[in-house]
This record gives C-alpha cells, sequence and structure tokens, in this order.
C-alpha cells in the first residue's frame, strides 16, 4: 500500500498516512487528523509503498496540503506553547500540586490546549483544569504520562553518546528486567544500566535473544567439561568470545583457556535450556 511518512516535532516519532492521489514530497507540510485533533505535519518521507501486513486498521487520509498560513500558524502555536507552559507551570505551584510538568501541545486550530505532566501518584487537577480554561479560554487537556514517555519528548543523550533511542526510533517500549542484565553478564548497579528516565535501559533488550542463545551453548561457571587435556572445572567464561576458562582437576596443570567447541559439558553448574539461533531463525535485524 502506498504511504507517506509525517512526524509532528523534530525528535517525535513518524506516523504512517494515506496520501491517496495526492503528489507529496519529502520536506512538504500536510494536514492530516490525529488523535489530538487536525494537526500539521512535515512529511520526511515522500509517498512509498510498506506491506499492508503490518497494519491492523485502515490509516487515516491526507486531508489536504497545507499553505503558508497553516505553517505560520503551526510555528506560531510552538512559540505560544513555550509561554502556555510557563504559565501552566506558575498554576501548578500556586495550586501545590505535586505533579511535574513536561510540554504543552497545542491543536493546529487551538480547539485545544493539552498540557503533558509526571507525578507518582493521582493528582486531582480539577481546579487547575477551571483556571487555565479561564485564562487561556480554549478547551484544556492535562495527561498524566511515564517517566519513559518523557524522555522520548524531551529527548537527550544517553551514556553511550547517542540521543535517546526512545527518542530516535523506537516505536513502542519494550519490556526489560533485571534478569536481561544478569544474562549479559553486566554489572547490577542501578547507575550503570538504567538510563536517564531512571528505568532500565531499553538497549538490554537488544540483543537479548542472541545471548539467550550463547548462555544455552556454554558451559556455565562450575560447570566440569572435558577439554583436549582432560576434565576439569570451568571458572571463567566469556559469552561472546566463546572463551572458557578451565582448572584441571590435575593439580599440578595451570588454569588454561579452551574455545567453546573444544569444551564438552559434562555435568554441574545451573545452564540455560537450549535456546534456537536467532541468526539461523532470522529474528535478529528484523525491523517493525
Amino acid at each position: 500500500m502506498k504511504v507517506i511518512s509525517v512526524k509532528f516535532k523534530e525528535s517525535g516519532r513518524v506516523y504512517y498516512f494515506d496520501p491517496g492521489t495526492m503528489e507529496i514530497h519529502r520536506g512538504d507540510y500536510v494536514i492530516v487528523e490525529t488523535a489530538r485533533g487536525t494537526e500539521c505535519g512535515e512529511v520526511v518521507r515522500g509517498v512509498h509503498e510498506v506491506s499492508s501486513n503490518g497494519f491492523n486498521k485502515e490509516l487515516k487520509p491526507v486531508i489536504r496540503m497545507a499553505d503558508g498560513v497553516d505553517i505560520r500558524r503551526m510555528h506560531q502555536n510552538r512559540n505560544d506553547e513555550r509561554n502556555a507552559y510557563r504559565i501552566c507551570e506558575q498554576r501548578i505551584a500556586a495550586h501545590g500540586l505535586a505533579m511535574k510538568l513536561v510540554e504543552a501541545e497545542y491543536t493546529l486550530d487551538r480547539s485545544k490546549l493539552i498540557f503533558y505532566f509526571t507525578a507518582d501518584n493521582r493528582v486531582d487537577f480539577r481546579e487547575l483544569v477551571k483556571d487555565l480554561a479561564s485564562h487561556f479560554h480554549t478547551r484544556i487537556e492535562l495527561r498524566q504520562i511515564g517517566v519513559r514517555d518523557e524522555s522520548k519528548m524531551l529527548g537527550g543523550l544517553g551514556m553511550c553518546g547517542q540521543p535517546f533511542c526512545c527518542s530516535r526510533f523506537l516505536k513502542n517500549f519494550q519490556p526489560v528486567s533485571i534478569k536481561m542484565a544478569k544474562e549479559q553478564g553486566l554489572s547490577l548497579n542501578p547507575t550503570k544500566i538504567s538510563g536517564a528516565c531512571g528505568r532500565l535501559m531499553c538497549c538490554l533488550a537488544y540483543e537479548q535473544k542472541s545471548y539467550e542463545y550463547l548462555n544455552s551453548i556454554t558451559p556455565p561457571v562450575g560447570s566440569t567439561v572435558r577439554t583436549p587435556d582432560g576434565e576439569g572445572t570451568v571458572t571463567e567464561v566469556n559469552v561472546i568470545s566463546g572463551m572458557l576458562k578451565v582448572r584441571s582437576n590435575v593439580e599440578s596443570l595451570a588454569p588454561k583457556y579452551y574455545k567453546r567447541e573444544e569444551c564438552v559439558y559434562l555435568r554441574g553448574g545451573r545452564r540455560a535450556p537450549r535456546k534456537p539461533d536467532p541468526a539461523s531463525s532470522g529474528e535478529e535485524g528484523k525491523e517493525e
């Protein structure tokens, strides 16, 4: 099916829309209908074809091409959003609410002003909404989001030095657990495996299937293996390089490194169940 790729913010995610019979190119601006209302978005990829298998509902069509008035209004809205953000912060402080404002957002026709915030608990913001509505004279909507969504909206740099994955290309947040860090042999220090949002880093899930497979074919520490020099006990493992440090049962022999293929698992240790090879199954590198 033919689609165009549209984004509404510099660091926002990309959405697909149906171009119909219109000739739309990269860099154009279009008017579309979204869950927030009517929006003006920038086309980051012109008309192209994608498989229709990945869509569970019909794509919304492009209403029309944006003109100069729409683009000026969009930029004006962006400027007014900064002012609305400051005013809302002042009102939150005046009402003494335990909430952190993240972003303010106008719809294109300014029929609605949305404020995104984070909070540890539920917040009764009814009086705040009345206060904001009397000031801005438009429909006010407050949406509570999670800390990961906050990082996705605001963007930033991770400890790797790259822009946040969530604000750059991740479409959905994948479940990440501390078990992944254990299986990958990472430090369990929260400051080293947590992102700027305070949650476990999303990138822990990227290579998890490969680690599960390598752990399933690698004798664990403490297990007994047969090497070219006889039986011994595994004292150290590097699943990526496939090297094992084995202490021979013969006391006169010093510990020695062997390749994974040179060792035959015999017993002991807590070996992971055998997993299919992600490289052969085609799961690695699959794009959403």
